[in-house]
């Protein structure tokens, strides 16, 4: 039998540090929390959100790719929260929601955001 590796803790608690400090109507790429997280990869960080170790509800919309885009079965309820929170968002004939990510693009540095 195939073990699924464990999240390390403390990771996990990195990860869920940062991505429940992203305002709302504002996204971080995965390559930014995995940076900000001090995660060696996007991919880690993604796997980290899948399993939510740390059991908190956490917005896990505000968490894109680099191209502003979530996995297809994620999209419809990430467009919903987009229009509640006033997300900027662009047109797309692939996707169904595509984040502008010029304009939505989170950074922890900046003053009042």
């Amino acid at each position: 039998m195939i073990r699924r590796a464990e999240v390390d803790p403390g990771l996990a608690r990195r990860v869920a540090d940062v991505v429940a400090g992203i305002p709302p109507g504002r996204v971080l790429s995965y390559r930014d929390v995995a940076e900000l997280a001090e995660c060696r990869s996007p991919r880690v960080v993604g796997t980290v959100m899948a399993r939510n170790p740390t059991g908190e509800e956490l917005p896990w919309w505000r968490v894109v790719t680099v191209q502003g885009t979530l996995a297809d079965h994620l999209q419809a309820e990430a467009r919903d929260r987009y229009r509640e929170e006033g997300t900027p968002l662009r047109e797309d004939d692939r996707h169904l929601v595509r984040v502008d990510m010029v304009r939505a693009l989170w950074s922890p540095d900046s003053p009042g955001t």
